[in-house]
Order: structure tokens, then sequence, then C-alpha cells
């Protein structure tokens, strides 16, 4: 798995969590080790460009999905090719004002956006309801099972 983490923001991340992390939920997936992603952190005023040049919206959001190859996710008996998953584009202001509101850590916040980018460059959305709670459903299955290997050092 190629992945590679810029983190062009003021802010100091652990980008081994978010790394290992990113190689738990491709795994999960069965996205091919030989796919390429790319996770790139900035600040607000970079955020806010990106948001209201491709979501036509105002103010900075907390993460941003930009699909290269359209990779699907695989199984374990047809992994996904390989290929270009793409790029991941994280705001740690906004998620450490998120995780404020939630009562959790900043890491934790940028590892759910992760997960979340990761889940919106495979194809999945959140649109519709029954959408929503597939997406949301994975997105829970992938950060508890990351936990668990997190505390448990496997």
């Amino acid at each position: 798995m190629s992945i590679e983490i810029n983190n062009e923001s003021a802010v100091a991340v652990d980008e081994g969590a978010l790394l290992r992390l990113a190689n738990h939920a491709l795994g999960v997936m069965h996205v091919s080790s030989e796919a390429e992603l790319n996770i790139v952190m900035v600040d607000e005023g970079a955020m806010e460009q990106l948001h209201v040049q491709w979501m036509d919206e105002p103010g900075p959001t907390d993460v941003l999905s930009f699909p290269m190859d359209e990779l699907k996710p695989g199984t374990e008996e047809n992994p996904a090719p390989p290929g270009l998953l793409g790029d991941i584009v994280l705001c740690p202001q906004v998620a450490e004002l998120q995780a404020e509101t939630a009562g959790h850590s900043t890491l934790d916040e940028l590892l759910l956006l992760t997960t979340h980018g990761i889940l919106h460059l495979l194809g999945f959305d959140h649109a519709e309801p029954d959408e929503e709670r597939e997406m949301f459903g994975i997105q829970r299955d992938i950060l508890l099972s990351f936990a668990t290997i997190e505390r448990h050092g496997a």
C-alpha cells in the first residue's frame, strides 16, 4: 500500500496513527496492496478555497475526497485492482472544533474523517438514508476494529 501523508497545516498531527488507520481501513475493504492514497492536511484558508471551488459551499469543511481511478471495495477472494485511489484533504482546525463538540480527541476525529474520506473514495455516499446507514455502519466497524488493534498492539 502506498500511502503518502503531507501535513501542510500548522497543527501537529499523529501521522503514524493516520497511516496505520488508512492501512487498516484499506485492508478491511480488500483494496489492493498496490493501491495509492494521498492524505493532505491543510489550514482553514486552503480548505475554504477547496470547499468553494469543488462543492460551491462557503467556509472550511472537515474533509474532502477526490477519487481518481474510481476503485470499489473488493472481497477476500477478489480484491480491488491496483490503482490510484485518490486524495483525502483534512482540516485539523475544523476537526479540533468538532472533536470538542463530540467530546473526544482531535486525533479520534481525524481518524473518523480519514475513514469517512476513504469510504467516499471507494464510492460510498450518505445522501440517502439507506446509503448513510451502510456507510456509517462500515465506518463504525472499521474504527472499532482499529481501536481494538491499537489497544492490543496487534
